[in-house]
């Protein structure tokens, strides 16, 4: 697990990041959540789009057809489900926090920038953004045509290349980007590849595994 506990105007927020010691979290089942966040989750039913759920109390939203969620109330932990897409988490200072599922869909169709202006709308001004484990451009080869209109739409940095010298997407740099374009600066990178540490991660794209890890953001309320 990657665990960051991070001051708040305030009060402190929480961010988890499972790898494969944590189990697997394709179902979220209950079983699995003591180690990771205790008390009420919100579970997305993720879309590869570009929908924001706010969360206003705790397990508010649960089951919405959502990518992102974003909160203001302390106690919600806030999920989303990933193998090779990137799981973001954003925090700001003011006390709002949200959790966001980056797969190259969600990024063209501009998931990253509506959670941050969510993030926005409910008080949050000093942002901070944290990239968990996901595919990186060495691992993830792409269709020449189909990264030409990436880069149409994202910008050329995310054009990478295969380490056996193939177009890649550079989903990393994509996140980036977006990140950039709403105006958030502070940037911190797992700087993991789900595809490359097969002891560590899952991977859907390298070896076709259903196990899904979790990113769970939350306020405490101490």
């Amino acid at each position: 697990m990657l665990a960051l506990t991070l001051d708040l105007d305030g009060g402190r927020a929480e961010v988890r990041f499972s790898d494969r010691g944590d189990g697997d979290f394709a179902a979220a089942h209950a079983d699995s959540r003591g180690g990771l966040a205790a008390g009420p989750w919100t579970r997305l039913r993720q879309q590869h789009g570009s929908e924001v759920v706010v969360v206003a109390a705790p397990g508010d939203g649960d089951g919405a057809l959502a990518d992102a969620a974003v909160t203001a109330a302390p106690g919600a932990v806030l999920t989303v489900r990933t193998a090779d897409c990137a799981p973001v988490a954003l925090v700001a200072r003011e006390g709002v926090v949200a959790a966001v599922h980056a797969g190259w869909r969600g990024l063209v169709a501009g998931v990253v920038e509506g959670a941050a202006a969510t993030v926005r709308a409910l008080g949050g001004k000093e942002v901070s953004a944290y990239l968990g484990p996901c595919i990186h451009a060495e691992c993830y080869e792409f269709g020449s045509g189909s990264l030409a209109e990436l880069a149409d739409r994202l910008g050329s940095e995310v054009i990478g290349r295969t380490a056996w010298g193939t177009p890649a997407f550079d989903i990393p740099a994509a996140v980036r980007r977006a990140l950039r374009r709403s105006g958030i600066q502070t940037i911190i990178e797992a700087h993991h590849c789900t595809a490359c540490d097969a002891r560590r991660w899952y991977s859907h794209r390298a070896r076709g595994e259903p196990e899904r890890h979790l990113l769970a953001t939350w306020i405490s309320r101490s």
